[in-house]
């Protein structure tokens, strides 16, 4: 199988892991590192025996495909030229800064019949690929995912930082058009939310209810999901899952708990996770999400087929991320029109003291 030939376009934090992953992929021939940081791309380049290039237009004529990791207000201009040249693009989250944006490059892509995938990760997660065929007919599910500052991605909020992985979750479980969000956020390092929670219901009836932070000093990246046949969490970060399925019994209402007797109480209530609730822990094969990630770009550009992640699912991540900061733009937090408003919550004037 002749390798796929592959740069990388941007070599911040991320676009140096997809450097490194590509360069051990075995059906991928990292062609080029790109970057206009001359000390920043040669070190990667030399890192991973790559070529170092300024500009991406030195080496469209060598490539098929190409990673861009560059900050998301370039994702659209660099993008664009890349699939005009017919080269396939696998494009970190989110996909551009606007909805408008997103949808030039999803319609462009079709036309250019090129694969434009993103950077959605979370969906090659080990621990929600083990229970990916057991979350149907998904109910409600809520979501945590925080971080402490990085100092990294400073030119956008949390929203678009961290909590787009989870919209993006949310939106291929449910399966389902947004019908209605709110949210808030709070800024605290600068002039963008860093605490953000939305409420996201959906036209079949499902909800799903987010929060994210990136000032936190404890870690988390969890998701809790409901279904008529159960209970499911899924822990991203340590990679592991738990089910809690109930019994026969219990879903078809069989089972009158009130009217068990000293015994039957004193034996579910210690076996309870056994018996009636039954919890499973599942721990899959250790993966790298991001080489699966790469392997399902190399795949679906050989095989001619849509991405497990498609620009169309980046573009609805996006317009679902939009109306969540759309709605913490307007949340008064003091219930009036003249109050404070948004994500800077600045300190309430006092009260002075009657006399």
């Amino acid at each position: 199988m002749k390798p796929l030939r592959l740069a990388v376009i941007g070599t911040g934090h991320l676009g140096r892991i997809h450097a490194r992953l590509a360069a051990e992929a075995t059906g991928i021939d990292l062609v080029a590192i790109v970057d206009p940081d001359l000390e920043t791309r040669q070190q990667v380049a030399q890192e991973t025996g790559a070529r170092s290039a300024a500009d991406f237009c030195e080496v469209v004529d060598e490539i098929e495909a190409a990673i861009v990791a560059t900050p998301t207000v370039h994702h659209h201009r660099v993008v664009k030229q890349l699939l005009a040249t017919g080269v396939h693009v696998l494009v970190e989250k989110p996909i551009t800064t606007t909805v408008a944006e997103a949808e030039d490059l999803v319609a462009f892509a079709k036309r250019q019949h090129l694969v434009l995938q993103v950077g959605h990760v979370e969906r090659f997660n080990p621990a929600l690929e083990s229970v990916a065929e057991q979350l149907q007919d998904v109910r409600y599910l809520q979501a945590t995912r925080a971080s402490g500052f990085t100092f990294r991605s400073t030119d956008i909020g949390v929203v678009m930082d961290l909590m787009i992985h989870d919209i993006d979750i949310a939106l291929s479980l449910a399966a389902s058009r947004v019908a209605e969000v709110t949210a808030f956020g709070v800024s605290v390092m600068g002039a963008d939310e860093d605490i953000a929670q939305a409420q996201l219901r959906f036209e079949n009836g499902c909800m799903a209810q987010l929060t994210a932070s990136r000032i936190s000093y404890e870690p988390a990246r969890s998701m809790q999901v409901f279904t008529p046949a159960g209970f499911t969490t899924i822990d991203f970060a340590n990679r592991k899952a738990t089910t809690v399925r109930p019994t026969a019994q219990l879903l078809h209402r069989q089972l009158k708990v009130d009217s068990f007797d000293a015994d039957q109480v004193s034996r579910y209530r210690d076996r309870l996770f056994e018996e009636l609730l039954v919890k499973r822990d599942i721990v899959p094969p250790a993966t790298n999400a991001i080489a699966e990630e790469h392997r399902d770009f190399a795949e679906s550009i050989r095989a001619h087929r849509e991405p497990r992640v498609p620009g169309s699912a980046g573009r609805d991540a996006l317009a679902v991320a939009e109306q969540v900061l759309a709605s913490i733009a307007s949340h008064h937090w003091d219930g009036t029109q003249t109050g404070r408003q948004g994500p800077m919550l600045e300190l309430a004037t006092p009260l002075r003291k009657a006399g």
